[in-house]
Parts: structure tokens; C-alpha cells; sequence
């Protein structure tokens, strides 16, 4: 616990503290580190100036780079934690791995500038061309043709619309379940939710489209049927996030955000159930379960 000290008009007073960063399960990788910060507000109805000295909460930021049958595949900028999971995940969706079985070995190891996470895959597929790093905010940085980046992969299983009282129990709880952004105020999370919007599993990530490899390499690592549920991400729905979840097979995704219209049509080319802008009070349905009677699709 890490003590605030305020330095103002009204004199000084022990803050709330924060706790310590919790840490990754693999290899000790913190997730997040402390560094001393200084805060400035106005204080009370005077607009006194008050200003905060102590110490912050900040979100690691690492290169990891993935490797497979020891040919290098991408370098991506993550928060070093869940990295088997990530390893799996981002197999399964840029279509280097068939299947997770196919994944036989993960080894990962600290180097000076980052991480390396090693995996032996059978039956590898063709690994994606790329001439940029994995940027935390791209999850598609360097593809080389507007065909691979463009091109859904797959049409999902149709599965119901879940709920209205389902998706709003999902939202209303998934703040608890977000313990790194609890003390970082930075980091995405993708959840997998039960069809009662009860959250089975999170992963949380700087990038979103991490956090949404790192689930999926979790659910594929514990034989979860993506028709039993849908997902809920707490960013904004990108079409990369809708490329990823239809390589995964989940067909109904909820986000905190707004889609954007690409996400949409390449959505509707999956026949993926689209429900955004999921607020504590309600959300908004963009594209129902195609083959629904009576749904409808509100996209452009």
C-alpha cells in the first residue's frame, strides 16, 4: 500500500492508497510497475490549487516475440502476462495453428529487450508476412496485401441473441473482474461470458486485440464451445476484433464501445450477433442472429 501526501491551502492528509501491481503467473512478469508522479486540482469552492506527490500504478508495456518451429512469426507490444495463452490465441486466429491440439510445446524466455515465447506447431500454416512490429493499438500492423487484411475468415455457428438481462449482468460486473485496470486505468479486457452473462474467464491486455487473443487462446486451451456464450471487450468493436472472434467461432460479441462500419459488414458477412455501446442501463443491437425469426440487422 503506497501513501499519497497532498500539499495545499488545507494543509496535508494521508490519501487512499493503492495497492501493489499484481503480477503474471509466468515466469514473475510484473504487470504493472510504480513510478512517483505529481498530480495538480483545484480544491473547493476557492479553486485552490492542491497538488499530490506519491507514487502511480503504470500498465507494462513488453515486446514479445512470437516464434514457431523456430522461424520467427511477429513482434508483438503486450503486457507480459497470460503469454501461453497469448501464444495460442494469436496461433489460432492468424491461421499459423489449425487447431490448439496442433500446438505441442510453448517455451517462453527473458531476453534483454523483451520476451520470446517458442512454440513447436504441427502442421503449420502459412505464416502471415509482416513489415512492422505488432503495435499495443494494432492488430494488424505490416500485413502486406489488402487481401489478407480485408478477408473474414470464416461464417460463425448460429447461436441465439443472448439476453437483454444477460448482457447487462455482464456489464454491470465486469469492472470487478478487471484487477489491472482497477489500479492502472489503462489496459482492455475481453471476458467469456455464460449465457447468463455471468463472466467464466477474463483476460486484459494494452492492446484489445491482445486481450481478445489471449481469451481465445484460453478457451481453446480448456475446450470451451465459443456456442455456449458470447464475448464482451471493453474497447471499442474494430474489424480486426471481428476477424479474430469469427477465426475462433464466437459468434455473438458484445463491446463496451461502438463498432465501427467495417466491423459491421465484415460482421454480417460472418453472420456474427453485434451488440455495442453496452452500457450499465442498456445497450444497443446492431446485428441480430441472422437466422432468427425475429431479428433484424440495424447496420449500415
Amino acid at each position: 500500500m503506497l501513501a499519497w501526501q497532498i500539499v495545499g491551502e488545507f494543509g496535508s492528509k494521508n490519501m487512499t492508497q493503492i495497492k501493489s501491481p499484481p503480477r503474471s503467473s509466468e515466469v514473475g512478469h510484473a504487470t504493472a510497475k510504480t513510478v512517483t508522479a505529481r498530480r495538480q486540482a483545484t480544491a473547493g469552492q476557492s479553486n485552490t490549487r492542491a497538488t499530490t506527490m506519491g507514487e502511480w500504478a503504470v500498465a507494462n508495456e513488453t515486446a514479445i516475440e512470437f516464434r514457431a518451429n523456430g522461424e520467427s512469426l511477429a513482434v508483438m507490444m503486450a503486457t507480459p502476462a497470460d503469454l501461453e495463452d497469448f501464444a495460442v490465441g494469436f496461433a489460432l486466429t492468424e491461421g499459423i495453428a489449425p487447431n490448439p491440439a496442433a500446438v505441442t510445446a510453448i517455451n517462453v524466455e527473458t531476453v534483454a529487450l523483451g520476451i520470446i515465447v517458442s512454440m513447436t506447431i504441427t502442421d503449420m500454416g502459412a505464416i502471415p508476412e509482416r513489415g512492422l512490429e505488432g503495435r499495443s493499438g494494432c492488430g494488424l500492423c505490416g500485413v502486406r496485401t489488402l487481401t489478407d487484411a480485408m478477408q473474414c475468415s470464416r461464417s460463425v455457428t448460429p447461436r441465439p441473441t443472448p439476453s437483454m438481462q444477460a448482457v447487462q449482468t455482464a456489464v454491470q460486473t465486469i469492472r470487478s473482474h478487471q484487477t489491472l485496470n482497477q489500479i492502472t486505468h489503462a489496459v482492455h479486457a475481453a471476458a467469456w461470458c455464460d449465457n447468463a452473462g455471468a463472466i467464466i474467464a477474463i483476460r486484459e491486455d494494452v492492446g484489445r486485440h491482445n486481450a481478445l487473443d489471449k481469451l481465445i487462446g484460453w478457451m481453446s486451451r480448456h475446450n470451451i464451445d465459443p456456442t455456449r456464450g458470447f464475448c464482451l471487450l471493453t474497447s471499442r468493436l474494430s474489424f480486426e476484433l471481428v476477424k479474430k472472434s469469427a477465426a475462433a467461432d464466437i459468434g455473438v460479441v458484445v463491446a463496451i464501445s461502438a463498432p465501427t462500419a467495417l466491423a459491421l459488414s465484415m460482421a454480417r458477412e460472418a453472420e456474427m450477433t453485434v451488440i455495442a455501446v453496452a452500457r450499465d442501463d442498456g445497450h444497443v443491437v446492431f446485428i441480430d442472429n441472422p437466422h432468427d425469426d425475429n431479428s433484424h440487422d440495424f447496420g449500415p
